[in-house]
Order: structure tokens, then C-alpha cells, then sequence
């Protein structure tokens, strides 16, 4: 789907049009945030901003898109005329993809006239939540199998395509050694890797045989599916493929588990690979993995080099959203907020400052205005689109990838624990923010609410 104009909420429609009737076309600045974590995690990932960024910059309506809205008969006709030439004219600062990020922390803050900034409210959240939201899953399942490789499964029970493309993206930034999804491959430029299905085992007379076809199709890459029948037998059979091969100068990569106690049998195949001579053959598990199964696993002395991670990951099964909001904070100069009870926002515009120890490790951040200048605090929110035009340079997949894998590694290790603790990083205001906010809060209890 190429044009996403009308990828929207009918309410952005139509606040924008009554915004038109009424010529509030001032900039305004809209904050992306997230207000709590879920259950038992305590950072997230920054991803998704090179999907906005396209978005933002193509971003126009077309003629079906404009005879659509004028059939539903919601939309006057200068309404329609000005959609006509819409264009995204603003400027994006940003949280580049990779880095750590916590709750209330803006990741994005849009700079544009208003009904250009509420108008790309829908898609952003949409493209930012579900990446977020993966990338930091990946990341748990990473840190608890850590140092062995994970490969991402879960094509087949994501939520549509879009889904499964993104998510083996953010899986990958997330620390996943690549994907089972062909196509993310070609896209992406991320690592494919894929073994054999029960499917192929039971179409041959016997399993050894299957075994055999395969090693002999692809004799630098074989990986055998050893529990169609019974996980030893086959391990057994397996192990001969692999000494025909030796035989041949050639190797077998590895044998999947993929069913039953794959603690134990984890264990008991390894026995059976050393005492046949197989001690580079590694073991890859699959079958249901998330970071407490891969933790549970581990636990009881499993000997697994490498997992299939599938499913949950791909849908975050503990945690299927994230309380993610995109919210005003000025217009037309005016810094504005919300008071609800429990939503209150930040008003203006933003910058996010990390320190760290001397060490290098994550100390605290500060949220400031984007005015603020905090001696020794690094600057995480960077300006990377303006006037609608991109001009930061992306890096690839694999850089941003490391730019995680490091921050992560500085990062408390109390706080990357799969435990419901209290324990949370330091996130504080800035003086001139903190100053800022109460002024307005009794600015608008007094309008607002008739307070003193």
C-alpha cells in the first residue's frame, strides 16, 4: 500500500477541518511518549523512525482519496481543495533507532502548522508502538540466552504482512542474529536462516533418508530435524548422516529440537554428538520461546547453542501494547499540557539529556526544554527531518544493531531482570522544565477551573 494519506483516524480528519474552518494553521509541536511500562520491564528501544520518515516525506492525497472523503459527505469543499495540495512541511527531532529510552521520555517531537502535525498522529503511533514494543521483547530474550544466538520465527503468527516484516526488523535491532523471513532479507539486508519442517522428514520412506537428501542439497548448511518420531532415534540417525559427511571433507551444521523436554534432551543428544565425533554440530531449539521459556530452559542445565524465537516474541504475547501517547505541548507559541488525572503531559518543546558515571555506565537522564543546555548530559533527541525534508543519513540495520548492543551493555543489570521489581532508572526534570509546568498548571486552574 503505497499511498497512506487516509491510514488515519476519521477524528484526525476532522479536527483538521474544523482547524481549516476556524484558519488555525500556526506551528504546533506534538510529543511522542510512553506513559508506563508493562509488567516487569524497565527500558525501552527506539525503532521505527526510518518508517515515519518515509511516511512523512511522500505524504499527500490522491484523487480517489479526495473523491472517498467527499462521498462520506463530511467534508466541505475547501476542506478537500486545501487536502489537495497537502504536504508534510515540518521538522522531526528524534531518538535515533537503536538507543535506550524510558517512560515519559519523548521519542519523537513534531514541529509543523497544526493540521499537518495532527493529521500523521495515527500512522506514527501505529509504525512506533509495534516496533518498540518488538524491539524491546527481542532484546529480554536476548539478554537471558546471552552469549547464544537467536533467530526470529515468528512469520507465520504475526499479525499480518506488515507485521512480520517489521517485526523481524525490530527483532533484529533488538539483537537477533537474523530471520526466518525471506522477503526482510531482500528488504532488510538481514541474515536469513531456516532448517526443514516434519513435513519433510514423513514425505521420505524412512528419516534417514530425509536426512540425506537434505545433507546432500545443501551440504554447507544442513541442519536436521531430529524429533518428527522420537528426538534420540533420530538424533541416532542424524549423528550417521553427519559421519557420512565428515567421510565427504564435509560438516553437519546443527540438529533442532523443537518438542518435548528439551532440557533433558538437550543433554542427552549433546552425549551423542560427542561420542560420534560431532563436537562442532550444534543444537538449535524452537518451539514456543520467549524469554522466561529460553530463561526456564537454561535453568535446568540446558545444552542449547542457538534458539528459534516465534511466536510470543512476534506478538509480544505478555505485553501485546504499549501505553503510548502523541500529545500537543505548544501552539502557536503557547506551551500547552493536559491535566487529566494520571495523563498529565510535559509541555513545550523537548530535549532528553543522559548522564552517565564515570565508568560509562547509565546514570540518569533529565527531561528538559529543547532550550536546556546540561553540562555533561549527551543530547538524545536529534533533528532529522526539516521543513519535510529528510537530512539525516540512516545507517544500516547492523550499526544500529551495535549502537544498541553497546548502550545495552551500559545499561543496570537490575534493570534488564524478567522480575516484577520496583527498581526503575532515574528520569527527573530540569529546573526550567519543572518551572515551566507549574506556571502553566496554574495558569489553567485558574482559567480553567476557577482556582486561586
Amino acid at each position: 500500500m503505497k499511498n497512506l494519506a487516509l491510514f488515519t483516524d476519521l477524528y484526525e480528519l476532522t479536527m483538521a477541518a474544523s482547524y481549516y474552518d476556524h484558519g488555525m494553521f500556526e506551528p504546533a509541536t506534538f510529543s511522542l511518549f510512553i506513559r508506563k511500562y508493562p509488567t516487569s520491564r524497565r527500558y525501552f528501544i527506539s525503532a521505527g523512525l526510518a518508517d515515519v520518515l518515509d511516511y512523512l516525506k511522500d505524504l499527500k492525497f490522491a484523487s480517489d482519496d479526495l473523491n472517498y472523503l467527499e462521498e462520506t459527505g463530511l467534508f466541505k469543499p475547501g476542506f478537500l481543495s486545501y487536502l489537495e495540495k497537502f504536504r508534510f512541511t515540518g521538522d522531526v527531532f528524534a531518538i535515533p533507532e537503536g538507543r535506550l529510552f524510558f517512560v515519559n521520555e519523548p521519542i519523537i517531537e513534531i514541529t509543523a502548522p497544526l493540521i499537518e502535525s495532527q493529521i500523521v498522529e495515527t500512522f506514527i503511533i501505529n509504525a512506533i508502538n509495534l516496533q518498540v514494543m518488538i524491539a524491546t521483547k527481542a532484546s529480554r530474550c536476548v539478554h537471558v540466552a546471552w552469549p547464544r544466538k537467536l533467530v526470529d520465527f515468528s512469520l507465520r503468527r504475526t499479525h499480518g504482512i506488515d507485521a512480520g516484516m517489521k517485526v523481524a526488523r525490530a527483532s533484529f535491532i533488538g539483537g537477533f542474529e537474523g530471520t526466518s523471513n525471506v522477503l526482510a532479507g531482500k528488504i532488510y539486508g538481514i541474515p536469513i536462516f531456516g532448517t526443514m519442517a516434519h513435513s519433510f522428514v514423513i514425505s521420505f520412506e524412512k528419516e534417514i533418508d530425509a536426512f540425506r537428501a537434505f545433507a546432500q542439497s545443501f551440504p554447507e548448511n544442513a541442519v536436521l530435524l531430529v524429533d518428527t518420531y522420537d528426538t534420540v532415534s533420530g538424533t541416532v540417525k542424524a549423528a550417521e548422516v553427519g559421519r557420512e559427511m565428515a567421510l565427504k571433507g564435509q560438516k553437519l551444521k546443527g540438529v533442532r529440537l523443537d518438542s518435548g523436554d528439551i532440557a533433558l534432551l538437550s543433554r542427552k543428544v549433546r552425549k551423542i554428538l560427542k561420542r560420534t565425533g560431532l563436537r562442532e554440530t550444534t543444537i538449535f531449539a524452537s518451539g514456543a520461546f520467549d524469554e522466561y521459556k529460553i530463561q526456564r530452559i537454561l535453568d535446568q542445565a540446558g545444552d542449547i547453542d542457538s534458539f528459534g524465537v516465534g511466536t510470543k516474541m512476534g506478538v509480544s504475547a505478555d505485553a501485546p501494547y504499549l501505553d503510548m501517547a502523541y500529545k500537543l505541548v505548544k501552539y502557536a507559541g503557547r506551551p500547552v499540557l493536559k491535566l487529566s488525572p494520571e495523563k498529565i503531559t510535559l509541555a513545550s518543546e523537548k530535549q532528553i539529556f543522559r548522564f552517565t558515571t564515570s565508568k560509562g555506565k547509565l546514570k540518569r537522564d533529565v527531561i528538559g526544554l529543547r532550550e536546556d543546555k546540561l553540562e555533561g548530559g549527551e543530547p538524545l533527541l536529534n533533528r532529522v527531518m526539516t521543513r519535510g525534508k529528510v537530512i539525516s543519513e540512516f545507517s544500516d540495520l547492523f550499526h544500529i544493531q551495535k549502537v544498541f548492543l553497546d548502550e545495552f551493555s551500559k545499561l543496570d543489570f537490575k534493570l534488564k531482570s524478567l522480575e516484577k521489581k520496583e527498581t526503575e532508572y532515574r528520569v527527573s526534570l530540569s529546573p526550567k522544565l519543572k518551572s515551566l509546568q507549574s506556571r502553566i498548571v496554574n495558569t489553567i486552574k485558574a482559567k480553567e477551573l476557577g482556582e486561586s
